[in-house]
C-alpha cells in the first residue's frame, strides 16, 4: 500500500478512536522516513476533536498528522493560528507537517494557501517564515504562475529578513533552519518561472556569506543547474 487514496479507504473503513494506533503501526518510525502517504491521507479526513486527541498524545508521529491536519484547515481562523504556532514546534517533523498540510490546502484552494504564506513570509518567527517558504515552494503548486511568482516573492523576502539579522543571531539554530531551507526553495522557485527567477536569482548579494551559501547550494540543483548551464 503506497498511495494516500488507499490510506484513507483505509482509515475510512474503521472508527475514529481506532485511528491514533493505526497511525502508531502504519507510522514507518522509528525509521529513516515517516510514512507521508498516510499523513497526507489522514490530513483531509481528520476532525478537531481527532487533531486534540492526537496532540495529546505527545508522540511526535501523532503531532505531526495533527499539524498537517491544521493545515489543510487553515483557511480557518483558529486552525490557521494552531497551524502556525506548530510550523515553530522543536520537532522538525511537526514542522514539516504544517508544510505538508498548507501544500494540501494549496491542491483545493491555492487563493487561502496565498493568503496564510503571503503573511507568513513576514511573521517574526523564521521558523513561521521557513513554513511559509517551504509550503509554497512545491512544484505541482506551482503549475499556476499566480503561485510561481508568490513563490520567488517568498524567497526574495525571506531571504531579506535572514540577511537583516546580525550576524551573531544569523547562527541561532531557528535561523539556520530557515537558511537550509532557502538552500532548496529557490531551485524550486527560479525553475517554476525562469523568465522572472533567473534575473532575481543572479541579482542576489553573495557578498553577504549567507546568501553566497543559498546560491550555491540552490546552483547545484538539477532543476536549477540546467538552466544556468544553457
Amino acid at each position: 500500500m503506497t498511495g494516500s487514496a488507499e490510506w484513507a479507504a483505509e482509515l475510512l473503513s474503521m472508527p475514529t478512536s481506532a485511528w491514533a494506533a493505526y497511525l502508531s503501526d502504519h507510522s514507518g518510525l522509528p525509521g529513516p522516513r515517516a510514512n507521508l502517504e498516510l499523513v497526507s491521507a489522514f490530513a483531509p479526513l481528520a476532525d478537531e476533536p481527532t487533531i486534540d486527541a492526537l496532540l495529546a498524545t505527545g508522540d511526535e508521529y501523532h503531532a505531526m498528522c495533527a499539524a498537517a491536519a491544521l493545515g489543510v484547515r487553515a483557511e480557518d481562523a483558529a486552525s490557521e493560528k494552531r497551524a502556525r504556532e506548530l510550523a515553530s514546534d522543536a520537532r522538525w517533523r511537526v514542522r514539516e507537517g504544517v508544510a505538508l498540510g498548507l501544500q494540501l490546502l494549496g491542491d483545493a484552494k491555492p487563493a487561502a494557501l496565498a493568503s496564510i504564506v503571503d503573511a507568513w513570509v513576514d511573521h517574526a518567527h523564521p521558523l513561521v517564515q521557513r513554513a511559509a517558504v517551504a509550503a509554497i515552494c512545491e512544484p505541482r503548486l506551482l503549475r499556476d504562475p499566480r503561485m510561481a511568482a508568490l513563490a520567488l516573492d517568498s524567497c526574495e523576502r525571506t531571504t531579506q529578513h535572514l540577511v537583516s539579522q546580525p550576524p551573531e543571531q544569523r547562527k541561532t539554530r531557528d535561523f539556520r533552519t530557515l537558511r537550509l531551507a532557502l538552500g532548496y526553495c529557490w531551485s524550486v522557485a527560479v525553475a517554476a518561472h525562469p523568465t522572472r527567477g533567473l534575473p532575481v536569482f543572479a541579482a542576489l548579494d553573495t557578498e553577504d556569506p549567507d546568501v553566497a551559501w543559498i546560491v550555491t547550494q540552490n546552483s547545484r540543483k538539477k532543476r536549477l543547474s540546467r538552466l544556468l548551464d544553457s
